[in-house]
């Protein structure tokens, strides 16, 4: 073995170097004579040409969807498959079938049928999806329904099939049923088929014999809105049927002349078919006992002050027919209607609740009718009464949808210069969702309320929107809007002048009581603006007392006294010279439950949301005696005044007079509080009472220490200044002073 593998390696070392020996010049390569005739075989063989697909085209996925109805299947097949020949290749698709249309990618697809099958002449090689409608009979033999289905050869087949009849037992021979359910009266599967075999399909049906046709009894009520518009008139009419015997498919609709159909919706509707003067409404389901429907039909009219007469939709068939009508004008408008046999008038208030709910304005007028077909003799038996209506318009006038009765502003104003603001505002609001606030410059919104509950104002690009109403509340009278603002401006000097102003509001307020208060560090004098200071009006009320006219006097409105309601006790407590007594706890206790409230300058307080039943009110301030007052209480507002005298707090003053109830159906809209205009003028000094500062200038201070989210050092003690001003219309209130330091 060692001998050979010597002779081998001395081999190719000669070989090598007789190679070696062999070269040619630079650029030429040389080899051997056996390569070399290897390399020119090669170069003479033919090259090898691949060879053909077996087939020319083949079909990969075929999804068949069929559907009987009336006798007859109807079926859409879709064919997935692949060309592989270049050129035109004929490609088979269906044995034994009547196809109606044959497209791909929305083009109609050349066919070719030879010996019962069905080819499409198709070019390639690509990839296709044909899409095939045919149509084939039902055969029905007693109890059973069945046809043929032709199924293409391709790599796979499913079909979905619905026949009619809930719960039928449906087969395919030869395939597999997968899914089943049942819907609305028909049965629906889901199959996979065997490829080139026809299936079979067959289920079981009840009828063994021709149904016998029960006539159809219906019974309607036809409930329809007019509505006038400024140049249509619109019928929106609510059909709800009943179906008494039989099982109609369809109800025939008659609708007045001159009528255009907009929209016809029902949760049992179909389709529609309209025709001349009808629609015809078809049900998904004839079994059904009840049906509504909603028709909305429209014509135009002339415009202005007019006579209009229409007719209302009926339903010809219908045993019997009762109908309501209701009648609604956009814009100002008299609508009149003459007497008609057939249409009784009744109040709008006992209109149906869904043609209520459907109105859009206010009703006008509602009338009744009923329809019985054959009652009486000749056609105008079964005829409809028409409605007459005679239109006058009127031009549009702005109407209120908001007011604020009263406005009371307080406004506590820093060493620093900053001045916090609260506005409350009475409300008598009917539509309006906001109110629009115009801030004085530098100003910013601090927090708001509607009816005691907090609110979010939103910012606008011409002012701050204060809602007027929140979620879940809804106004039966007056109720209270309030909001705090914060202006930020210059320090006080030593001496100088100021101007303070209250935002602009697009509300109008019949009274604006404004309370400025100073620190005690400065005084402040000749007052100036648009206001008017409440010293002026009660010295010229009781000028005015002084030379006869005092019932004029009692007129002024040195303040404006609270609003009432149901469910409210007010009053005034004053010491025993009758001043008022600002900042007393007036409490109310019974039945469980009891609140509180602090007087305000002129010595009136409000309870609101009192429980029926026995209370005790009693109103309590360090250095006087306190005073109670017990009453039954029924939710008539009461007026219960306290008077306080000077002692020790824990004595008490029972009063056993009754409180007097309060006369809400006067004209005047607040509670009459008695200001006795001829108590000592030491007692009543106007100059005096307006340096006090009242209960909103200590409820704004607790306020800004504990409450509301912005942290300013409000003055403790300081003067009051008051003012008024009647009849503010989205305009500034604006007030100037004069101040110098005290210290």
């Amino acid at each position: 073995m060692k001998l050979r593998t010597f002779a081998a390696t001395a081999s190719m070392v000669v070989l090598a170097s007789v190679i070696n020996d062999a070269q040619g010049p630079a650029g030429t390569v040389t080899i051997a004579r056996p390569e070399y005739d290897r390399m020119l075989d090669l170069a003479m063989r033919r090259p090898v040409e691949p060879e053909p697909p077996p087939v020319g085209a083949a079909l990969t996925r075929t999804d068949i969807r069929a559907r009987v109805t009336a006798g007859l299947v109807r079926a859409t097949v879709q064919i997935e498959g692949e060309v592989f020949r270049t050129g035109t290749v004929k490609v088979p698709l269906l044995t034994g079938a009547t196809l109606t249309d044959a497209r791909m990618d929305g083009r109609p697809v050349p066919l070719v049928a030879e010996g019962g099958r069905h080819f499409a002449i198709l070019a390639g090689p690509s990839t296709f999806t044909v899409t095939l409608e045919w149509v084939a009979p039902v055969t029905i033999s007693p109890g059973r329904g069945s046809f043929m289905l032709p199924v293409p050869a391709s790599g796979s087949v499913t079909a979905t099939i619905d026949v009619p009849g809930e719960q039928s037992d449906v087969r395919i021979q030869p395939g597999l049923v997968i899914r089943r359910g049942s819907d609305a009266g028909q049965t629906r599967i889901e199959a996979t088929l065997d490829p080139g075999s026809p299936g079979q399909v067959s289920w079981s049906t009840r009828e063994t014999a021709p149904a016998t046709v029960r006539e159809a009894r219906t019974l309607s009520a036809m409930k329809t809105l007019v509505t006038i518009g400024d140049a249509d008139l619109r019928l929106v009419t609510l059909v709800d049927l009943t179906v008494v015997q039989g099982e109609p498919a369809e109800f025939d609709v008659r609708i007045p002349a001159g009528y255009e159909v907009v929209s016809v919706t029902g949760a049992s509707l179909d389709r529609t078919e309209e025709r001349p003067e009808h629609v015809v409404l078809f049900v998904r389901n004839a079994a059904q006992r009840r049906h509504q429907f909603l028709i909305d039909l429209e014509r135009p009219h002339g415009g202005g002050s007019l006579r209009l007469e229409t007719g209302f939709p009926t339903l010809p068939s219908a045993e019997r027919e009762t109908g309501e009508v209701a009648v609604e004008g956009a814009g100002t408008m008299n609508v009149a209607s003459p007497d008609t046999p057939g249409l009784r008038r009744f109040d709008v208030r006992e209109i149906d609740p869904a043609l209520a709910t459907a109105a859009r304005h206010a009703l006008l007028s509602a009338y009744r009718y009923q329809r019985t077909p054959g009652a009486g003799s000749g056609p105008a038996a079964d005829a409809l009464p028409a409605l007459t209506l005679d239109v006058t318009r009127f031009a549009d006038a702005p109407v209120l949808a908001a007011i604020a009765d009263r406005a009371v502003a307080t406004t506590l104003v820093t060493g620093e210069g900053r001045a916090l603001t609260e506005v409350t505002l009475w409300v008598r609001n009917r539509a309006q969702s906001f109110v629009k606030v115009e801030l004085p410059a530098g100003a910013s919104m601090v927090s708001a309320e509607v009816a005691g509950e907090p609110v979010k104002p939103v910012e606008g690009k011409d002012g701050t929107r204060v809602p007027l109403l929140r979620q879940g509340f809804r106004s039966g009278g007056e109720y209270v809007v309030s909001y705090v603002y914060l202006h930020a401006g210059a320090p006080f000097l030593k001496k100088g002048e100021r101007q303070v102003t209250l935002p602009r509001m697009d509300l109008p307020v019949n009274l604006v009581e404004w309370e400025l208060f100073v620190p005690d560090r400065y005084r402040a004098d000749r007052f100036d603006g648009n206001v008017i200071a409440v010293d002026t009006v009660e010295e010229s009320a009781s000028l005015l007392s002084r030379i006869g006219l005092g019932a004029a006097a009692k007129k002024v409105p040195v303040a404006a006294a609270p609003s009432v309601a149901p469910g409210q006790i007010v009053g005034r407590v004053t010491d025993a010279s009758g001043a008022p007594i600002p900042g007393v706890t007036v409490a109310v206790a019974g039945s469980g439950t009891s609140q509180s409230a602090i007087t305000d300058g002129n010595g009136v307080y409000v309870l609101t949301g009192v429980p029926t039943g026995r209370v005790t009110v009693t109103g309590s301030l360090t250095g006087f005696k306190s005073a109670q007052r017990s009453f039954a209480f029924d939710q008539r507002p009461r007026q219960a005044d306290l008077t306080l005298e000077i002692g020790a707090v824990s004595e008490t003053v029972t009063v056993s007079a009754d409180a007097p109830v309060i006369d809400t159906r006067s004209s005047t809209t607040g509670v009459t509080i008695r200001m006795d205009e001829d108590r000592p003028q030491s007692a009543s000094n106007p100059a005096q009472q307006s340096q006090t500062p009242s209960a909103n200038v200590q409820s704004l201070q607790r306020r800004a220490a504990g409450v509301l989210p912005v942290r300013i050092d409000v003055p403790r003690a300081g003067t009051s200044h008051r003012f008024v001003r009647p009849l503010v219309v989205d305009e500034e209130t604006m007030v100037s002073f004069r101040y110098r330091s005290l210290k």
